[in-house]
């Protein structure tokens, strides 16, 4: 265990990506996406657990999906969940879950993570993670900065200044998503890593930041502090600016450093994700043991029905689907154009299907 640590575990999301299996109430972190049967939130929580414990766990979600949070992580204790009345981005529900870290522990060390992401190997993941949290410690806020593996256009970068000790280093500045000249150009530095999202400091650290540079989120959370009912808090919440970490802190900050880090990761963007982690057979495809498949290569195809009787699923001569069914719906896309499921849940929400959101 890492003295004073708490983990703060980001598990909002609206449930698009994922589409037909994730919806509002069910979004990406609650399904077991990965090459594992747990959900991702799950998983998540329990890759921590040698680093913190239950008691300093905190889950940071919308109040409409505390029960089902709950359910998956049922050994938590009732203290653990946050729920926020509005969704507010990611800087005010940091700040908040810093504040309530503070309150319990006055020496709070504070890590947060997403809840959503899958990594293959725990124990190297906590060897960074160790790293960050020591770093932390001495007063920097501290994040962790994924070699690229590829020239992504998807995802924000860090450029890594000059080196503070071996594996740590200074953050020259925070680039946002670029275009593809300039990713390519970022891979090939050396000196540029994706941003993971991850970040690690001391809770008092973090709350003097956001009172210099982001004072209605700090005005907000005077409101909390003083609030005493359901609706007080509820109303101190909405008034929070919807903005995210790294906006209204981070690219402003003094003092923020980065551990570059090589550990296996994967954002799980889309479907085209859950294919590249799937176990595959030797045509490629990702598909239940009796899905009937002829000439049919590197396809994915999952059954998430709940209930009903057995129903085989046959593709013949085709190549690079996703085809995902559910009870209510049944999706068929292109893996390269995974990202398309975003269109079909908007035009269902202009349909009025909010039956099926």
């Amino acid at each position: 265990m890492i003295p004073h640590l708490f983990a703060v575990i980001l598990a909002g999301g609206s449930g698009t990506r994922f589409w037909p299996a994730s919806r509002k109430h069910r979004p990406k972190q609650l399904l077991p996406i990965g090459p594992t049967p747990d959900s991702l939130i799950t998983a998540t929580v329990r890759r921590i657990a040698p680093v913190c414990p239950a008691e300093r766990t905190l889950i940071a979600t919308g109040v409409h999906l505390l029960d089902a949070t709950r359910a998956l992580l049922s050994w938590l204790p009732a203290s653990s969940f946050l729920g926020e009345p509005v969704p507010r981005n990611t800087a005010p529900c940091i700040a908040w879950a810093s504040w309530e870290a503070l309150r319990r522990d006055p020496d709070a060390l504070v890590m947060v993570l997403p809840s959503d992401h899958y990594i293959a190997d725990a124990a190297e993941f906590l060897s960074y993670v160790e790293t960050a949290c020591r770093v932390a410690a001495a007063g920097a806020i501290v994040t962790l900065g994924l070699k690229p593996t590829r020239p992504e256009t998807g995802y924000g970068y860090i450029e890594a200044g000059a080196e503070r000790e071996p594996g740590v280093c200074d953050v020259a500045r925070f680039v946002e998503k670029p275009d593809r000249t300039s990713a390519e150009g970022y891979l090939a530095s050396g000196r540029h890593f994706w941003n993971s999202g991850m970040f690690f400091f001391r809770a008092s650290v973090l709350l003097d930041a956001v009172r210099e540079h982001a004072p209605a989120i700090a005005s907000g959370l005077e409101l909390m502090a003083r609030a005493g009912t359901d609706p007080e808090r509820a109303e101190a919440f909405a008034s929070f600016p919807s903005i995210s970490i790294d906006y209204a802190v981070m690219e402003k900050a003094e003092n923020l450093a980065v551990v570059p880090s090589h550990f296996a990761w994967s954002d799980l963007g889309s479907w085209q994700s859950a294919w590249e982690l799937a176990d595959k057979d030797e045509a490629g495809n990702a598909a239940p043991a009796d899905a009937v498949l002829a000439d049919a290569r590197g396809n994915l195809v999952m059954d998430l029905r709940s209930a009903g009787g057995p129903r085989v699923i046959a593709l013949a001569a085709v190549e690079g689907l996703c085809v995902i069914e559910t009870d209510d719906a049944l999706l068929v896309v292109p893996r390269e154009r995974a990202q398309d499921v975003r269109k079909l849940v908007d035009a269902l929400q202009a349909r009025g299907r909010s039956d099926l959101l």
